[in-house]
């Protein structure tokens, strides 16, 4: 029978109640580098219950490193649910995936596979941190003729678009929203990612945000964003999290 230890923790000191939305974390346990256990899932979001969220979508790796596809996320998220409810947990959870742009995943796309998206086929990705692809503009209008709003996890880490603005603009023009990692500006990436992070905000070029959230170390450091003086900011913007 499994323990839930969260009975005996205290409430979440973080009161994150007007987001009411996470768009991207991992928490669907053993199907990549977040949670590895039920215990952990559940015990995570009732931390993000108790901080007063509403809705997560939590988003599992798809990559050549973890080889998920849509029917195994499925599954896990339909185990994941069920263990949900026998803890009482009330919260939304829902499953999209956060793709990598790499053969395992063009592999899916191009065979015309399910893609598991978010609000109106939002569909997450992320790339090699340190180099573009070649094919991303491709991919990008390749995703919009089907029907897909390109949505890219956590522009402010990748190294080849720090510090480039121009073609972090362009990016958007060709209908690109961008996800800011909430942990960013509490430094959990190094002071550029920090940096870019508030370049973004200023410029008003974030639509959405998310905790990323795999572990509980992770959850603390969403607690040192939410004190961060540009913290006020971002949630100023007009977020797509208050709304889908």
């Amino acid at each position: 029978m499994l323990m839930w230890h969260w009975f005996k923790q205290k409430k979440s000191s973080i009161d994150l109640s007007f987001l009411k939305i996470d768009v991207h974390s991992h928490l669907l346990p053993d199907l990549d580098d977040g949670v590895k256990t039920f215990d952990e899932s559940i015990n995570l979001i009732k931390k993000f219950e108790d901080a007063g969220f509403t809705k997560l979508i939590t988003s599992p790796h798809v990559h050549e490193l973890y080889r998920n596809t849509a029917q195994n996320i499925l599954s896990r998220f339909e185990e994941t649910k069920l263990k949900l409810k026998e803890a009482g947990i009330t919260l939304d959870l829902q499953t999209a995936a956060e793709y990598n742009v790499d053969d395992w995943f063009l592999n899916q796309f191009n065979n015309n596979e399910v893609l598991l998206t978010f609000a109106e086929k939002y569909l997450l990705f992320e790339t090699n941190f340190f180099a573009e692809p070649l094919i991303l503009n491709d991919l990008i209008f390749k995703l919009k003729t089907k029907g897909f709003t390109p949505v890219m996890a956590h522009p402010e880490r990748y190294f080849y678009l720090q510090k480039q603005i121009a073609r972090l603009e362009d990016l958007q023009q060709r209908g690109v929203y961008f996800q800011l990692n909430l942990v960013s500006l509490a430094g959990a990436y190094g002071p550029v990612a920090e940096k870019t992070a508030r370049e973004l905000i200023d410029r008003n070029m974030i639509q959405l945000v998310g905790s990323d959230c795999h572990n509980d170390l992770q959850f603390e450091l969403l607690k040192k964003a939410s004190k961060h003086k540009y913290f006020e900011k971002v949630m100023a913007l007009p977020l797509l999290n208050f709304t889908i």
